[in-house]
């Protein structure tokens, strides 16, 4: 793989991740409701997924769920529901002003070990995210040299482009927390959070397989 390869494939990956999606709208919601640096433990979780999803691209799985339909609707559907599901807890959490979401934090989902598995969860559950990395990765993968630093060095700058902008999406939400003190700001805020994770889950509805 040349340099001028890589620097494609960075070009390429900063455009897609940027994109809002699943990932983004859930980076969002937890900058939203725990701050950006809570956010950051569901961002590496998300990122771990990508990764391993990556992995599982290269031996094939990719191509399985481009071909089984019943896969793809499967996983599409199951994370359909926990998108849904998050969304609706959101909406329905206790009023928390800004100020008091790191003491309420622990108490509403926001340890470590629990926004790093929702990122992971959330991540997983996006069917066409697998079916896309196993369609993308070929384009940029020299068939003549060794598969696994090419695969090594497109995963790494990959996750690096997804976690920055997912921060970047958590410290807009985050910003925007810290602006809403009173009581009925504080609902809206939930309000919000709730709506874009449904709108997450209305996202991976209408995907469709590549």
């Amino acid at each position: 793989m040349t340099w001028q390869t890589l620097a494609f494939f960075f070009a390429t990956a900063f455009v897609i991740s940027m994109t809002p999606g699943p990932n983004m709208l859930l980076a969002m919601s937890l900058g939203l409701r725990f701050g950006a640096r809570r956010a950051a433990w569901g961002g590496i979780g998300m990122c771990a997924a990508l990764a391993v999803m990556a992995a599982l691209s290269a031996f094939g799985l990719g191509a399985l769920l481009s071909t089984s339909v019943l896969a793809f609707e499967v996983v599409r559907w199951a994370g359909v529901a926990y998108l849904t599901w998050l969304g609706i807890a959101a909406w329905r959490s206790p009023v928390e002003t800004a100020g008091e979401r790191d003491t309420a934090a622990p108490a509403t989902g926001g340890t470590p070990g629990r926004l790093f598995l929702r990122g992971m969860l959330v991540a997983f559950s996006n069917p066409k995210a697998l079916v896309f990395m196993g369609a993308l990765f070929p384009q940029f993968i020299d068939a003549h040299a060794s598969l696994a630093p090419q695969l090594t060095a497109l995963v790494a700058t990959m996750v690096v482009i997804e976690f920055g902008w997912i921060m970047a999406y958590a410290t807009g939400g985050d910003r925007l927390a810290a602006k809403l003190t009173t009581v009925t700001a504080a609902k809206s805020l939930n309000r919000l959070t709730g709506g874009l994770m449904i709108g997450a889950g209305g996202l991976l509805a209408l995907a469709r397989r590549v």
